[in-house]
């Protein structure tokens, strides 16, 4: 597995309340989080299997994975994931809701107020554009001065960011 992280000064969520978690599904899954005290934290995480595990390795190392961030010491009080409605290929559907089930099941053992957020919803708020492609939500997050490696990355950043300037969050 390999993970990389970036830290970048940002306005954090309620310091009285915990860490908002942010997720983009997926082999390559995106993540940002802002905790309560001290700058924003993102990166991706890959849980593509090799060419010798089993089909659920990659959702027990997403589960471990998630186990982190309990453990981590920072308190979550909340979990928003891109919520995709429209795969292009199966495989990504069958993956996408392998990740989903375990998210959900690992918020629901912890306690853990969780919400998709529609991808349109997404790109509106960063771009202005519920349609902008890739680069434009990349190129709108490098603009706000972060620097996503890859559009992963960038959805869980724009996600991030949604979260505590809407009233469509679950906090």
């Amino acid at each position: 597995m390999s993970t990389h992280t970036r830290t970048l000064p940002v306005v954090s969520p309620n310091p009285a309340t915990g860490s908002i978690l942010a997720l983009d599904l997926g082999t390559s899954t995106g993540w940002a989080m802002s905790p309560p005290s001290g700058p924003i934290a993102s990166g991706t995480m890959s849980f593509r299997p090799s060419r010798y595990d089993g089909g659920g390795i990659r959702y027990l190392r997403f589960r471990n994975w998630l186990n982190l961030f309990v453990t981590g010491g920072d308190m979550i009080q909340a979990v928003y994931f891109e919520e995709v409605r429209r795969h292009v290929g199966t495989d990504a559907a069958h993956i996408y809701g392998g990740f989903l089930a375990c998210l959900s099941a690992w918020c629901e053992e912890n306690g853990l107020a969780y919400q998709g957020v529609p991808v349109g919803t997404i790109k509106r708020f960063t771009t202005g554009k519920g349609n902008a492609d890739k680069a434009a939500v990349i190129a709108a997050l490098r603009e706000l001065g972060f620097s996503p490696t890859d559009d992963n990355e960038a959805d869980a950043l724009a996600i991030l960011l949604w979260a505590p300037k809407t009233d469509g969050g679950v906090l």
